[in-house]
């Protein structure tokens, strides 16, 4: 046994995140942990890597019982965690962040000798990459190969990959995976966090499902399924396929003409993009991220300015309007930011509920507000989207990550009359709360709305909308029936290549 963790208790002030979990690693395998928002993984491999001391419980490394007070500790031991979001040096080469915060060499660094130990290193894992390549020269699936590369030159024993796989291409991924089995057969164990069920199993070896703070079952990969595991972490049936009938379209909603626009660094990030999405209708956009995913909702909802190219609404030109305007158009928007951009944490569920709509009748009546009615209506939408609040008056940065969804998506849809802009919807969020959004995305959809969703998971997307663009580079690569789309296809579209449209689809 390389790793086993005994009776650990996590507590923070009103919540026991951990409620005497037992978890074990063997090497030369890949242990995934599943569970809901707030069951506690996390908070269970923080212990472990050395980010939190346990309030109780043991833990034992190799057979020997150790204290871990801090990251180093933890890395010393031989375990190491890679983060969802990378922490590399942009301008250091491979070489120097894989070495990067090391005792040796202390002095002299001799850079050839160092690329030369690196390579030899991630020849070993079948990493390929660059040692001399700076990192703000590689794709996103490279520098997580130097991530891990990082950890494995520090000589840990035990991987903790926090969803690795939510920034790659499916070609990426199959990679990913192959360099995943290659390490576990060097007798590396590998603990694998992840929200996507198809990819637990397909790589898992044994998975352990935590619910509400303790550990429900520790099963072989090889001996349960999907449905079996969605059960276990939500204590209820789960739909996996969703009822989404087809439907003929109404008029053009959204049309996206010749679009550019600038990044934050003052770079184009859409060049010349061209869309088109109709009422009745779900448009995906399939792409890495950094492609211009953020640009392009910010664009249509008035968020950043165009510098050539037409918005039409319903027809009618709403480029560079402001976000006022474009929300008395009927424009929604779900962003990808919950806490900072879509709602206000420290106000209150009602109020956060209501930012779109107290200024307007029955909800006021010149500078006075009808509390009456504000109180009515925000109790109607916590209870027909199924919010989970302790009382409207509850601060919203106590909700949990798939109720403030909740709670933006039952603005959004109250106050959209045409268009929503959904911006990674399920981030992060558990298999339970997935399905719930999915449900209120496939509704607003069949009610006759338009909705334009932007997503890093490809299956998410193949699964809610009807038509597909890939995005790359701030340019459709491709567009295609969602019911024609190849995995295969769509992978390369998001790696660069061009392809044609389907027959009857618009660029």
């Amino acid at each position: 046994m390389l790793v086993r963790m005994e009776g650990i208790v996590k507590r923070f002030p009103g919540v026991l995140a951990n409620d005497g979990v037992d978890f074990d690693i063997r090497p030369g395998e890949i242990h995934t942990l599943l569970g809901e928002n707030g069951a506690g993984k996390s908070t269970l491999m923080s212990v472990l890597a050395g980010a939190y001391h346990p309030d109780a419980g043991s833990i034992f490394i190799g057979g020997k019982k150790v204290v871990i007070h801090s990251p180093r500790d933890a890395i010393r031991a031989g375990v190491g965690m890679v983060h969802q979001h990378f922490m590399l040096v942009s301008s250091y080469t491979v070489a120097e962040n894989a070495t990067l915060g090391l005792n040796k060499p202390r002095f002299l660094i001799r850079s050839r000798s160092l690329e030369k130990d690196v390579a030899e290193k991630a020849q070993t894992y079948g990493l390929q990459v660059d040692p001399s390549a700076k990192i703000w020269q590689l794709s996103v699936g490279e520098q997580q190969r130097v991530e891990i590369l990082k950890m494995l030159y520090r000589g840990v024993k035990i991987l903790i990959l926090d969803e690795p796989t939510a920034v790659l291409t499916p070609q990426e991924v199959d990679e990913f995976f192959v360099t995943l089995r290659r390490m576990a057969a060097a007798g590396q164990g590998i603990v694998f966090i992840s929200h996507k069920m198809d990819e637990v199993m397909r790589i898992s070896d044994r998975i352990t499902v935590m619910r509400k703070g303790k550990k429900i079952a520790t099963v072989a990969a090889k001996e349960t399924t999907a449905r079996d595991l969605a059960i276990m972490m939500v204590g209820r049936e789960v739909l996996f396929q969703l009822d989404k009938a087809d439907k003929p379209t109404g008029q053009e909603v959204l049309s996206l003409q010749g679009i550019w626009s600038l990044s934050d660094k003052r770079l184009p990030a859409l060049r010349g993009l061209s869309l088109s999405l109709r009422a009745g209708e779900i448009l995906g956009i399939a792409g890495v991220a950094g492609n211009g995913q953020r640009e392009l909702a910010e664009t249509i909802t008035g968020l950043r300015p165009v510098t050539k190219g037409r918005i039409l609404v319903n027809q009618k030109d709403m480029t560079n309007k402001k976000p006022l305007e474009m929300i008395e158009r009927g424009v929604a928007h779900v962003p990808e930011d919950r806490k900072g951009t879509g709602t206000i944490p420290n106000l209150a569920v009602l109020d956060n509920l209501m930012l779109k709509c107290y200024r307007y009748p029955p909800f006021s009546s010149g500078p006075f507000l009808n509390l009456r009615q504000i109180r009515s209506h925000a109790g109607q939408l916590v209870k027909r989207f199924h919010i989970t609040t302790p009382s409207l008056e509850t601060e919203t940065k106590l909700l949990s990550g798939g109720n403030v969804q909740r709670l933006i998506l039952a603005r959004e849809i109250a106050t959209a009359s045409e268009l929503m802009v959904a911006v990674h919807p399920t981030r992060g969020l558990d298999i339970g709360a997935t399905e719930s959004v999915h449900q209120m995305l496939i509704e607003q959809r069949n009610n006759g709305g338009a909705i334009l969703l932007i997503s890093e998971d490809l299956d998410e997307i193949l699964s809610l909308a009807d038509r597909v663009a890939v995005i790359y580079e701030g340019q459709i690569t491709g567009q295609m029936a969602a019911k024609d789309a190849k995995i295969e296809d769509v992978g390369l579209m998001m790696a660069g290549k061009t392809m044609e449209a389907s027959p009857g689809e618009t660029t």
